[in-house]
């Protein structure tokens, strides 16, 4: 199993003591620490079930999608995860003949083994990346390990996490002529009451990385808040605040934490938009052209082809 390393653990560590103090967590710890990964795969086992005729759509088309490319088709995934969905593609690929060589990125060395292992069980030939996708010079040296043409995916709701203003125009930056890019992301829509068991699932993976510090859920209280980003039309921010109902003494890889009562720490958030606000994302904002949508058979998600 080869892996290249941009993110060190150290520097993770370093960084998460230092998110923990600013009292401001960003997407990438949320996927870190084991406790984290075990919450991540139950709450996206829920989402695979909403997206798997899509991924099944994308599988179909992932041969005549890269007709192009040749015999050879590099695959970049990022914020690749366990790699799960990623495999359908691949498999379809090899399936047709061509040579796939796998690049998931994530930042998460647990999953990224996992994405690698999985690929390397179906026969196909995997370098992951651990990096830091929010960082622009990690994503393009991510990019930069094959040549053109390459098919890029960013995939599970992925770009909802990071800011997507930002996030899709240092992605676009990563394609050359020839690429291809696929994307989904969370459709707004009317929001259903989520059964209690989802709702407690999507409580603990939320709460993993204070749990990680010690923090447990009785120490404070955990509040969703939706808002309109006024950036532009059609599209929605749903954060996560934690908020301590006591005062707190935390030892964070060896740096004392200390909250008073009534603190809040500022958690990952997810974005969502109209189909409409997704287009405008992608083509007036970043720059790309949009080649094919494919709705989930849910209407919760949709998902973009996209060129240069």
């Amino acid at each position: 199993m080869n892996i290249e390393v941009l993110l060190t653990e150290a520097e993770i560590a370093d960084e998460f003591a230092e998110a923990m103090e600013a009292r401001d967590l960003p997407e990438k710890f949320f996927y870190w620490t084991p406790l984290s990964v075990r919450a991540w795969k139950e709450v996206a086992a829920a989402a695979d079930e909403s997206l798997r005729q899509t991924w099944d759509a994308l599988a179909r088309k992932a041969a005549d999608l890269t007709k192009e490319f040749g015999e050879k088709v590099p695959v970049i995934s990022f914020g690749a995860g366990d790699g799960l969905k990623d495999r359908l593609i691949l498999k379809a690929l090899r399936e047709a003949g061509r040579e796939v060589k796998y690049y998931p990125v994530d930042a998460s060395q647990t999953l990224l083994e996992t994405a690698c292992a999985g690929a390397e069980d179906d026969d196909c030939e995997a370098l992951g990346i651990k990096a830091d996708i929010s960082s622009p010079v990690h994503l393009l040296l991510a990019a930069d390990v094959s040549e053109a043409p390459r098919l890029f995916l960013m995939v599970g709701n992925t770009l909802g996490g990071f800011d997507p203003l930002d996030q899709i125009k240092h992605v676009a930056g990563c394609l050359h002529d020839g690429d291809i890019l696929v994307v989904d992301v969370r459709i707004d829509a009317e929001l259903e009451q989520e059964p209690a068991a989802e709702v407690e699932t999507r409580r603990q993976f939320v709460l993993a990385p204070l749990a990680a510090a010690g923090i447990a859920p009785e120490d404070g209280e955990l509040k969703f808040v939706e808002n309109k980003d006024d950036r532009h039309a059609g599209v929605f921010l749903a954060a996560r605040r934690f908020q301590t109902a006591r005062d707190l003494t935390a030892n964070v890889f060896g740096r004392e934490l200390h909250m008073e009562r009534g603190e809040r720490f500022v958690l990952n958030f997810r974005y969502r938009f109209t189909r409409e606000a997704f287009r405008w994302l992608l083509t007036k904002h970043a720059g790309l052209k949009v080649k094919g949508e494919i709705p989930s058979a849910d209407g919760k998600f949709v998902t973009a082809i996209c060129t240069k």
